[in-house]
């Protein structure tokens, strides 16, 4: 479904992230099966793209998931043959352009990419604080020269990736997802996919809604 994903994160993903978690491992770690690096992959791909404007490293990557359409693929893998052809569009210096407008701006972007913005209309409200009490819990911290609230969209997929790649059970999987990044990544997704100063970023909107539905059918189907 999306195999493509894991290769155009390697070595994009892991940069400079915005959540760390135990450095001694006090996560007891399960089984990770091919499925699962799929998912931590395509949810490592999201954090990197939302993170920070694609560099000419990470277009080239992206550039290989512009493949020919396959008889009834599913929309995770027709979201990533569009990205794919965005990023042969592309160009660093646009896109660094794009991102600034979409997320950043003068005084603020186009979206506002945090999940109390989302929920509540706010920033830094009750949603920040339960997260970051469940955070806690899992043992994540932020880094120390990272500045954003730990909700947004970015720092939240990292998590999950992280999770994921822990062998962290199914449940504390659904539970977070479900807490933190399900009931507004779909809404978040779907504004970038239709941004008025978004171009590249619509096909990362596009991939992020496609994902983010099949990860809602994922964790209903091992309820």
């Amino acid at each position: 479904m999306y195999a493509p994903a894991v290769e155009a994160a390697r070595g994009v993903r892991d940069a400079d992230p915005q959540v760390a978690g135990p450095a001694h491992g006090d996560r007891a770690a399960g089984v990770v099966n091919e499925e699962e690096t799929l998912r931590a992959g395509a949810y490592g791909l999201l954090a990197a793209l939302l993170r920070a404007a694609p560099d000419q490293t990470t277009l080239e990557r992206l550039r290989g998931l512009d493949v020919a359409e396959r008889p009834g693929e599913d929309p995770v893998a027709t979201s990533l043959r569009m990205l794919g052809l965005a990023a042969r569009d592309s160009r660093p210096g646009g896109l660094a352009d794009e991102f600034q407008a979409l997320f950043v701006g003068i005084g603020r972007g186009e979206l506002v990419p945090f999940g109390s913005w989302y929920l509540t209309g706010f920033l830094m409200e009750r949603p920040l604080s339960q997260l970051r009490d469940d955070l806690a819990r899992l043992g994540f911290e932020r880094q120390p020269d990272v500045r954003e609230p730990e909700d947004h969209v970015a720092a939240l997929c990292e998590v999950m990736a992280l999770l994921i790649q822990d062998g962290v059970a199914h449940e504390t999987q659904r539970e977070f997802f479900e807490r933190h990044l399900g009931p507004w990544l779909g809404r978040f997704c779907g504004d970038l996919e239709t941004a008025r100063t978004a171009v590249f970023y619509r096909a990362v909107g596009a991939f992020g809604g496609a994902f983010n539905e099949l990860e809602q059918r994922y964790f209903s189907m091992r309820v």
